[in-house]
């Protein structure tokens, strides 16, 4: 996708970490700054466009009776929420420009009817009522750190016990990436601990690709080790930004970024930075701060 020269993007410091873009900083610390910092196109992708879609229409399952909440009505509403979301993001009409025939879109859409039918084999929503659904959450830390994102579904116990909830379109990820998966779920717990005083009692991971649900009960020493890893995280940002030294981190993952072309890593150039640097203190400056020997 070429960048239009009249869009109009506002450069502006990051005020806040989400669960997604602590991700990002942590797989490379340049994709941050192109999204963040530059906030660069990006084109829009098949599989996490499947995923908005299959979240939408479990969200808006549970405004119909329990009793009518059956894998039919479900999978109906399918095509109205495609044409929600197409309204709303007009660029995701580039996703099948070139599928003529409608082929691969009408596949595309029979893949997210399956994700939605597997769900009703991994949870009974006839038996749930979630106290909130598609919940946006904030808290400001001591350090004054705002943490802010999206939880997918709150059960709340008749004893008052929390459940936070997540669907994942993909397949469950090995064991010894287990840890990885659940960050965004403490990520979560730790804004609800901090905004509610209370520390959820359960974590669950609902894989749709996989039919896998992986659950973790969190407990506050390690959540408190989330926060101390979160503000490392945003000491680490705030002076990449100042000094706007944003190193790349090749991985595998390098082969799915929209950004290959700006990337030294790719032999590209990043824009200008957009933001004004700090200049480097001068060894005088610095011996005034460490004092007389």
């Amino acid at each position: 996708m070429e960048t239009r020269t009249d869009d109009v993007r506002v450069a502006a410091r990051p005020a806040s970490l989400s669960p997604s873009r602590a991700s990002d900083f942590m797989q490379c610390p340049l994709l941050y700054r192109f999204r963040v910092i530059d906030k660069l196109p990006e084109k829009p992708s098949e599989a996490a466009t499947r995923g908005t879609l299959v979240h939408a229409v479990l969200e808006r399952l549970f405004d119909a009776p329990a009793t009518e909440r059956t894998a039919p009505r479900a999978k109906a509403l399918v095509p109205g929420q495609w044409d929600r979301l197409r309204e709303a993001k007009p660029e995701l009409a580039e996703l099948f420009a070139d599928d003529g025939a409608g082929e691969r879109a009408a596949q595309w859409l029979a893949d997210a009817e399956k994700l939605v039918e597997r769900w009703f084999t991994l949870e009974d929503p006839t038996r749930l009522e979630p106290a909130e659904r598609e919940l946006f959450v904030e808290a400001e830390l001591a350090s004054g750190l705002k943490l802010r994102g999206i939880i997918d579904r709150v059960d709340v116990a008749p004893t008052g016990e929390v459940r936070i909830v997540d669907y994942k379109t993909g397949k469950a990820p090995r064991p010894e990436y287990a840890e990885g998966a659940l960050f965004q779920m403490k990520f979560y717990a730790l804004v609800v601990w901090r905004l509610k005083g209370l520390i959820p009692r359960r974590l669950q991971l609902v894989y749709l690709g996989s039919g896998d649900v992986i659950t973790y009960d969190p407990v506050a020493t390690d959540l408190e080790r989330v926060e101390r890893k979160l503000l490392a995280l945003w000491d680490a940002i705030v002076l990449a930004t100042e000094t706007g030294n944003w190193r790349p981190r090749p991985t595998k993952l390098c082969g799915w970024c929209d950004h290959q072309a700006v990337c030294p890593e790719f032999g590209g150039t990043p824009p200008p930075y957009p933001l004004p640097v700090r200049p480097p203190e001068s060894p005088d400056a610095e011996q005034g701060r460490m004092g007389p020997s």
